[in-house]
């Protein structure tokens, strides 16, 4: 413990009562060096005792404190701080040799589809590729009627139908000359044409019918000169629709004329365009 310098007699008094020179005052000094001992701090000063500056009677513990305003002295020598060494430590000597490879690991989850790229360059033309084989021919529908009459024909009834005797065109057979009637087979857009001559001082009032329905109707009056008389139109046909012509009488006479030498009423008709081409 720091010792005052003053204390010489009181250290020698102590050693005399702790068994070492002068034993024999031992009885007497303990009893005293007790009561001094027992004394507070603040009654030292009373005792008239030099005031010195407290030394260290040991060793200083390392490291020491750190001085203040009032550094301690020990021998006359102040107190001098070691230099402040920050350790460091070369990396690349602790790192050692590279590893191998591990173990490739499992695939990952695919990531959301992102936007679309812009458009690259075009590429250049590719080499021309071989000669494939021959396609199926085309299947092309075909439907048409050309047919007459040579008799002339006054009508008996209200409505009668026309029948013709002389076939000029009439693919797959369609068209019925003892009924007057052509059967459409291939539907589509037909085009049809209906010419007769009429009779002198006679009325003509034809229908051209599709079915029981009347679509164009073909009227001369009477008259002292007899003329040819044209009808034509674009319709459309249904598979199973029938076209025929029929003669419609009011109160007067009804007729057709017509030669055995020469055709002059005709009835045709052909396919413009199937329905699977519309």
């Amino acid at each position: 413990m720091p010792m005052l310098a003053g204390d010489q007699p009181w250290l020698s008094l102590l050693d005399t009562a702790l068994g070492r020179p002068g034993q024999a005052l031992a009885p007497v000094a303990a009893p005293a060096l007790l009561l001094l001992l027992a004394l507070p701090a603040r009654a030292w000063p009373g005792l008239g005792l030099p005031r010195r500056p407290c030394v260290h009677c040991c060793r200083p513990a390392w490291p020491p404190a750190a001085p203040g305003p009032h550094a301690p002295m020990s021998d006359g020598e102040e107190w001098v701080w070691p230099p402040r060494v920050q350790p460091t430590i070369d990396i690349s000597i602790l790192k050692g040799a590279k590893g191998e490879a591990g173990l490739r690991g499992r695939t990952g989850r695919s990531g959301k589809e992102g936007p679309p790229g812009s458009r690259g360059p075009r590429g250049r033309k590719g080499q021309k590729g071989q000669v494939g084989p021959p396609g199926a021919p085309c299947q092309r529908a075909y439907a048409a009627f050309s047919v007459g009459r040579r008799e002339g024909l006054h009508s008996s009834d209200d409505f009668q139908a026309v029948t013709f005797d002389t076939e000029l065109v009439n693919l797959d057979s369609a068209f019925d000359l003892a009924s007057g009637r052509f059967l459409c087979a291939v539907p589509g857009i037909y085009f049809l044409s209906l010419n007769v001559h009429t009779w002198n001082y006679k009325e003509t009032y034809l229908h051209v019918m599709c079915n029981r329905r009347a679509t164009a109707v073909l009227y001369a009056q009477p008259s002292e000169r007899s003329v040819m008389q044209t009808q034509s139109l674009l319709l459309p046909l249904d598979a199973g629709d029938t076209v025929w012509v029929r003669m419609f009488q009011r109160d007067r006479d009804n007729a057709i004329y017509g030669e055995h030498g020469d055709l002059y009423i005709t009835f045709s008709g052909h396919l413009v365009k199937p329905a699977t081409e519309l």
